[in-house]
C-alpha cells in the first residue's frame, strides 16, 4: 500500500516537473520573441540610414519583423546584393536576413555572358596554384552555376568575385568543392606536375599560365582537366600521369580543342 502511494506521488511530481519546465520554456521563448521586437524600430532606423547613405542601395528597402531583416529593392550588379545582406547582418541586434533584392542590371544572352565570364576567369587567374585547381561555367537565364575543385580556397574566392562583379549575372550557385588536406596528394601533385609538364611534348602548356593542363588530387584520384591541341597531347598527358607512383586512379578529361574560348578552366 504505502509503495502504491509512493509511485503515485513520484509520478505526480514528474507531471509537474514537466508542466513547470514547459511553462518555463515558454516564458523565455515570449521573453525572447518581446525582446528582439523591441528593437525592430531601432533596427529599421540604423538601416534605413546606412543603406541611404550608399547610392548603389538607393532601390534597397527594408523591414524589421521580430529581429528578421527582409530585403527588397533592386541592385546593378548581384554583388551589391551579396553586400546589402552583409550590411544588414552587421546592425546591431538583427537575428537574420531574409534577402530578396533582385538584380536589375543589363541583361545579357548566357552564351554571351558565359564566354566573358570564361575569358575572364581565364586570363585574370594566374600563377602557380592554379595548375590545382578546375572550375567549370553554365550560365542559364543570367543564373551562373560554378562547379569545381580548388586546392587553398584562394582561387575559389577569387572566381567567384569575379562571377559575382560581372554586369548580367543574376544569381550564382557555388558547387566548388575544396580538396581535402593531405600531404600524400600534395605530394602527388608535385609528382604529376613534374611529370606532365617535364615531357618535351606537354611542356609547352607551362608556358601560357593562363592554360595549363589542370591536375586534380583528390586522396589518391588523379583527374586532368583543360583543353590541349590535339589527340596525341591528351595520350601524352594520360600516359604520364598513369605513370605516377601513389596514384590510385586517373580519369583524362582533357579536351582536344584548337581555340582556347571554352567555359572549363
Amino acid at each position: 500500500m504505502t509503495t502504491a502511494i509512493a509511485r503515485k506521488k513520484k509520478t505526480f511530481l514528474k507531471t509537474v516537473g514537466s508542466i513547470l519546465m514547459v511553462g518555463a520554456l515558454g516564458a523565455t521563448l515570449v521573453a525572447q520573441t518581446t525582446a528582439a521586437t523591441r528593437y525592430d524600430n531601432q533596427i529599421q532606423t540604423t538601416l534605413t540610414g546606412k543603406l541611404g547613405a550608399k547610392d548603389q542601395f538607393r532601390d534597397v528597402r527594408s523591414s524589421v519583423d521580430d529581429g528578421i531583416v527582409t530585403l527588397t529593392g533592386t541592385v546593378a550588379l548581384y554583388q551589391r546584393k551579396l553586400d546589402a545582406a552583409k550590411l544588414a547582418r552587421k546592425a546591431a541586434n538583427v537575428q537574420g536576413v531574409r534577402n530578396l533584392i533582385t538584380v536589375a542590371g543589363p541583361n545579357v544572352p548566357d552564351a554571351q555572358l558565359e564566354q566573358k565570364l570564361a575569358q575572364k576567369l581565364r586570363y585574370v587567374r594566374t600563377g602557380y596554384d592554379i595548375t590545382f585547381d578546375y572550375f567549370a561555367l553554365n550560365v542559364k537565364d543570367g543564373v551562373v552555376t560554378v562547379e569545381g575543385q580548388d586546392r587553398t580556397g584562394v582561387g575559389r574566392d577569387e572566381a567567384l568575385a569575379d562571377i559575382q562583379n560581372m554586369p548580367g549575372v543574376k544569381d550564382v550557385i557555388d558547387n566548388i568543392t575544396l580538396e581535402p588536406v593531405s600531404q600524400m596528394d600534395d605530394g602527388l601533385r608535385l609528382r604529376a606536375a613534374r611529370a606532365i609538364y617535364g615531357d618535351s611534348v606537354l611542356s609547352r602548356y607551362a608556358i601560357d599560365p593562363a592554360r595549363p593542363i589542370r591536375i586534380i588530387v583528390d586522396n589518391g584520384h588523379v583527374v586532368l582537366y583543360g583543353s590541349v591541341d590535339n589527340s596525341m597531347d591528351k595520350t601524352v598527358a594520360g600516359i604520364r600521369a598513369n605513370q605516377l607512383f601513389g596514384a590510385f586512379s586517373v580519369e583524362n578529361k582533357l579536351v582536344v580543342e584548337k581555340v582556347s574560348g571554352q567555359s572549363g578552366m
